[in-house]
């Protein structure tokens, strides 16, 4: 239900932003669209660890149910905004926030609920399912985005109603808290430190983004170094405080299990990498591939969702099975040959030409969704499995943590990267072609100097920006009426070459996160336990088992030196 949320959004911004009658080229409503898409992973991303360990306090599955209900309750408010331009925006992002608190709640504790009930050899294959359930969510929401926003744009937000109507009702009755509970004090200097810290350094890169003056970025921009510097202070003091606090918030001392700290550091660099991917490749596709093609700008967002397909496809195949397969014969080999299968369709993605062969495409998108697959159930199974039984919450909620966050970095990245490279090259090529096509020098010139992220945003959202931005006086002036401008081709052909260069940027460094991911799993390795003996370096709890029997405190786990 979060993963249908979540791409259903991302596929239908288009007809959102129509029916509430924003401008995206208005440069001051960029804002809104980076908060439409961004907000809820903020929140979900600030919020996960706290509701983890409120989990293992009072239960996982009673936060598990609240969840639900939030989210439910969010989704129908969401439908029901009457107001519109910035009033309408500001509406839809408050209850997208809130909507986060919900998608937080069931984040933190779903994958402690699948550890908790499942022995650990069949660990790997549980939360491969979940995983597939993910990854089938965020299929069907690009789907259902493309079908369902034509027709109504608000249909987007309940068709999550039924869906948390049932898993609300369902979860109270059939779900069992089997997990160990832990009584204990809440860190609130803890919490409000890490919340104050990740929003100001998440807000920061949101900003970073978005144009500052004469830049085509904000990383310039005095408050957002501040936020970024002010954020990272906080952040340290946070690590401070939580070595000192009898309850803390983050077990710092998980981070001694050398599979917990490899398993998240290779998550967290594999998240990096796909986080942006999502967005680039509906960019690609939605403003460039799709309208070359001879899609009107009111179908590419349902086809959009189509063609990438075999991104999923590739997911759904691999993901279950290397979960089965890890239980068995162990993780890393898994772990490691999906981080560098991944990174290798991205170095092979860089080589298409922006007005590709599709067959190929779906190939390169196809052995992504397997790599990512391969990767995603056998690391998952490997962090928890390194946790204690009474740590579980605060451990998925950790992990959910380095998860959210990259989500929201990697878009920073990505867009950073995108518009480094867009800047240098799309002023001159937008400038040739108004000029070739009649345009006076001066006002091409104007046209020119929109800042990037309008024109990737613009393609995004389907908008021919020269129309609007020339309106229908100008544009009679020019040759024939300016039809060769307002062609679905000419603007996205006329981008294509800079924004492929940009997006060679960005998929190298997605390539390189890969690669490092798989360093990094390959270090997972084999633990001993702390009697001395050997454990299975996936699949075994006996450390977890030494250190509840030696009563140690949460942050003097009894584990052996990595």
């Amino acid at each position: 239900m979060v993963m249908i949320n979540q791409s259903i959004v991302l596929i239908a911004l288009p007809d959102v932003f129509r029916g509430i009658h924003l401008d995206p080229l208005d440069p001051g409503n960029t804002s809104y669209l980076l908060w439409m898409l961004m907000g809820f992973m903020v929140v979900t991303a600030v919020l996960v660890v706290t509701f983890g360990r409120l989990g293992d306090m009072f239960g996982r599955v009673r936060m598990y149910n609240m969840g639900f209900a939030v989210f439910t309750v969010c989704s129908i408010l969401l439908s029901v905004t009457w107001l519109h331009g910035g009033a309408g925006a500001l509406w839809l992002i408050g209850w997208r926030i809130a909507q986060g608190i919900g998608g937080a709640l069931l984040f933190a504790n779903s994958t402690a609920i699948l550890t908790d009930a499942f022995p650990a050899e069949q660990r790997g294959t549980a939360l491969g399912i979940n995983s597939l359930a993910a990854i089938a969510g965020s299929f069907i929401g690009l789907v259902l985005g493309g079908v369902l926003a034509p027709t109504n744009w608000r249909l987007i937000f309940l068709v999550s109603v039924p869906f948390g109507i049932f898993g609300t009702i369902w979860a109270w009755f059939k779900l069992r808290d089997t997990g160990v509970r832990r009584r204990a004090r809440m860190d609130w200097w803890g919490n409000l430190t890490f919340a104050v810290g990740l929003i100001s350094v998440l807000v920061g890169i949101t900003y970073g983004i978005q144009p500052y003056g004469g830049s085509a970025m904000g990383w310039g921009n005095p408050w957002v170094i501040a936020a970024l510097a002010g954020g990272a202070a906080v952040l340290v003091a946070f690590v401070l405080i939580e070595r000192s606090v009898p309850e803390p918030l983050f077990r710092l001392s998980l981070f001694r299990l050398r599979a917990f700290t490899a398993g998240n550091i290779a998550s967290l660099l594999t998240a990096l990498g796909r986080g942006g991917l999502q967005f680039m490749l509906i960019i690609w596709l939605q403003g460039i591939w799709l309208p070359l093609h001879g899609y009107s700008f009111e179908q590419t967002p349902l086809w959009a969702g189509i063609y990438m397909i075999p991104l999923t496809v590739g997911f759904l195949l691999s993901a279950p099975v290397s979960g089965w397969l890890s239980d068995r014969f162990g993780a890393r080999a898994f772990t490691v040959g999906g981080a560098l299968v991944t990174g290798a369709s991205f170095v092979a993605l860089m080589a298409l030409p922006t007005d590709f062969g599709y067959p190929v495409f779906a190939v390169l998108l196809l052995v992504n969704g397997l790599g990512s697959g391969l990767f995603a159930s056998p690391n998952r199974a490997e962090i928890m499995n390194a946790v204690p039984a009474d740590a579980r919450g605060a451990g998925a909620g950790m992990t959910a943590t380095f998860q959210n966050s990259s989500m929201v970095l990697s878009i920073g990245i990505f867009f950073s990267l995108m518009i480094a490279g867009l800047s240098h090259s799309l002023p001159g090529a937008m400038q040739s072609g108004l000029v070739q096509q009649g345009v006076p020098a001066a006002q091409a010139h104007q046209i020119a100097a929109l800042p990037p992220i309008a024109v990737l945003f613009a393609a995004f959202l389907g908008y021919n920006p020269l129309q609007q931005l020339l309106g229908a006086d100008r544009l009679a002036q020019l040759p024939g009426g300016g039809k060769g401008l307002t062609n679905q081709q000419f603007f996205p052909h006329l981008i294509s070459g800079p924004f492929h260069q940009g997006l060679v940027i960005a998929f190298w460094f997605a390539a390189g996160a890969c690669v490092v991911a798989a360093a990094a799993s390959a270090l997972t390795g084999g633990r001993r336990t702390a009697k001395g003996g050997t454990a299975e370096s996936h699949g075994a709890d006996l450390a977890a088992v030494a250190g509840e029997a030696g009563g140690s405190g949460p942050n003097e786990l009894v584990t052996p030196e990595q």
